[in-house]
């Protein structure tokens, strides 16, 4: 797969087969690829942790249980901003009605909307589950290596048929998630992230987001 073909084919897949496990092996082959990802002095701030079997059902069930319950946690980071305006708050409506239009559910009845997000918290059905911490004195320039490293453990797992999810989503609950995975305190929740093989044939794996083309976001300057 060329280095084009794994970016402009990556997807968030929303769907996996929860039946084809994935070996330790090849998660720590593909964490160790991403592991090569930059970042400012070669500090490497990424800490990772892999929840599969019994202890990703354990996260699961604990983060489960909150929001059956009514409870929506909240960040411990501003991941969105604080004031929507546009462009950025139409592109967010323009993703959340096309999803909820394809899986055909209104996003009116509140039932249905709240049956498919709890999906988030069982990492839609993937048999391997990623949480990503740094340490809590990191700067901002971190987080930016950060997301580099991230991207490049879905780009290499594009490589072995596998696909993922990036998940903000825990991070609502990030004192649960921080329990379950024993993490020190001196640790911050960055995200989560489900790894596995898509299953075949789900309509919601068909889904694409658009993207601006070069000269929405570009400035070039030649004088």
């Amino acid at each position: 797969m060329k280095v084009s073909e794994a970016i402009t084919g990556r997807q968030s897949i929303r769907a996996f087969d929860a039946n084809r496990e994935v070996s330790k092996a090849l998660i720590a082959e593909i964490l160790t690829t991403a592991g090569r990802a930059p970042s400012g002095s070669n500090i490497q701030p990424w800490q990772v942790y892999v929840l599969t079997g019994s202890a990703k059902q354990r996260m699961v069930d604990a983060c489960v249980k909150r929001f059956v319950a009514g409870d929506e946690g909240a960040y411990e980071y501003a991941y969105y901003p604080k004031a929507w305006r546009q462009p950025y708050i139409g592109r967010r409506r323009k993703t959340g009605f096309g999803l909820y239009g394809l899986l055909g559910i209104d996003k009116a009845d509140a039932e249905a909307v709240q049956a498919y997000r709890v999906t988030n918290y069982q990492f839609f059905g993937a048999p391997v589950g990623l949480m990503f911490t740094i340490d809590r004195d990191m700067e901002l320039g971190s987080w930016l290596d950060y997301g580099m490293f991230i991207q490049s453990i879905m780009l290499a797992a594009r490589e072995h048929g596998l696909e993922t999810c990036p998940q903000a989503a825990w991070c609502t609950y990030h004192e649960t998630v921080m329990s379950v995975l024993g993490a020190d305190a001196s640790q911050m929740l960055v995200c989560g992230m489900a790894l596995g093989y898509p299953a075949a044939d789900a309509a919601i794996n068909s889904y694409r987001t658009d993207r601006l083309v070069v000269d929405e976001f570009t400035t070039f300057l030649d004088e």
